[in-house]
This record gives C-alpha cells, sequence and structure tokens, in this order.
C-alpha cells in the first residue's frame, strides 16, 4: 500500500471517529423547561385595575406621570381560566390615563389608548404578568412649549412584563418596563428615544363579587 493511500485512510478514519463522538453530545441536549400549570378564579368574573399612586412614562430625558387610571376586564370562563402548560390572558379595556403632567416645565401632556388590549398571568414564583400593548395603541401628545408625539408599539404589538401578587387587594406592578416607542415633532422632544420605561401599581378588585379576591395559582 502507498504511502499517500495509508495517509488517505487514516484521514478518513479520524473523521469518522470525529462524527461518532459529536453524536452523543447532540443526543443528550436539554431541552427547555415547559412553562407551569396556572389557573385564574374566580372564574368568568369582572374585574377593575385601579392606578395606586402614579403610573410614569419616561422617554429620553422627559417623563410622563398620571395620577389617575383605571382599566377592566374578565377572567375567562371555565374551563379557558385554566391552562395546564403556560399563562391565562384576559382582554382588558385599553386603559384610560389622567391627571397626567411633563417633567418639562411649560409643557401638558395627554394620553390616549386604543385597541385590542390584554393581560396574561404565568403562575410561579413570582407570578409573572405580561400587558400586551397593540400597535400603536398608547400615543402621548403634548403641548405648549415642546410639540411631541410619542407612540407606544409603533411597529407591532408590544409585551411588558411585570408581576402578579395575590392578595385582598390582589396587585399587578410594572418596574422599570420597557416599551418600543417612536417620538415625533420639535425642539425640546425626545426624537432620538426608541424605548421608554414604564412604572405603575394597579390594585384589583372583583366586580362581580366583590367579597372575593382574583387569585392566580397552578
Amino acid at each position: 500500500m502507498s504511502r499517500t493511500r495509508t495517509t488517505t485512510l487514516a484521514l478518513a478514519a479520524a473523521a469518522a471517529a470525529g462524527a461518532m463522538s459529536l453524536a452523543p453530545v447532540s443526543a443528550t441536549a436539554t431541552p427547555l423547561p415547559l412553562a407551569g400549570s396556572t389557573t385564574v378564579t374566580p372564574a368568568g368574573h369582572a374585574f377593575k385595575a385601579t392606578l395606586s399612586g402614579k403610573a410614569t412614562l419616561k422617554a429620553g430625558s422627559v417623563t410622563v406621570t398620571c395620577t389617575v387610571s383605571v382599566s377592566t376586564g374578565t377572567v375567562p370562563a371555565a374551563p379557558g381560566n385554566t391552562n395546564p402548560a403556560g399563562p391565562v390572558s384576559s382582554p382588558i379595556s385599553p386603559p384610560t390615563y389622567s391627571s397626567c403632567t411633563s417633567s418639562m416645565w411649560g409643557v401638558t401632556p395627554t394620553v390616549t389608548t386604543s385597541g385590542a388590549w390584554s393581560v396574561s398571568m404565568q403562575n410561579g414564583s413570582p407570578v409573572t404578568a405580561t400587558l400586551t400593548v397593540p400597535t400603536g395603541g398608547l400615543v402621548v401628545h403634548t403641548t405648549g412649549l415642546a410639540v411631541c408625539t410619542v407612540t407606544a408599539a409603533p411597529s407591532g404589538p408590544a409585551s411588558v412584563p411585570g408581576a402578579w401578587t395575590n392578595g385582598a387587594p390582589p396587585s399587578l406592578t410594572f418596574t422599570n418596563a420597557s416599551v418600543p416607542v417612536t417620538v415625533t415633532g420639535g425642539f425640546g422632544c425626545p426624537t432620538s428615544a426608541t424605548a421608554s420605561t414604564f412604572n405603575a401599581l394597579y390594585k384589583v378588585t372583583d366586580t362581580t363579587n366583590p367579597a372575593q379576591q382574583i387569585t392566580v395559582g397552578p
């Protein structure tokens, strides 16, 4: 056998051995864990989320603060209030925002909302919540010394992460949650901002039966 053929066979054998050694690695790859079960009760009950304190939306160096905000929704009727491997979602009314001020002197903000909003709950430690803002579903317009328009979720629905705490009443909290935005306007407007930071705490009450509490569990 020639030296060239011997070398070729040796390289082929080494390649085959390498391929065989890689096979067990891919076969033992660990899959991502599935989401746990979630149940929201009482099934079919209506609820109202009312702002506690203040809500802030910061884009660039400008912060808009509102002290009044309300949204309503309904827990899905059974069996839709239970998901054995993931979150439970409820449609909600577009939150209203009023009594709003701006961190810019001489500027008055107005917040309008529209579209199909929803909130989903995933049981865990802690219980997580996701607020879905529809495309263009929240718009802040300012008048006065700076005329600006801030549009949230400009290119598609946006998921805003939060946390749910069971209690009497339970609460829904958003802490430095990032929301994609576009900003248009002239002097004083933070037109380079592509995201805003949202902070708010809502208390949630059962409006079907005020003696009961909306609860998220397994």
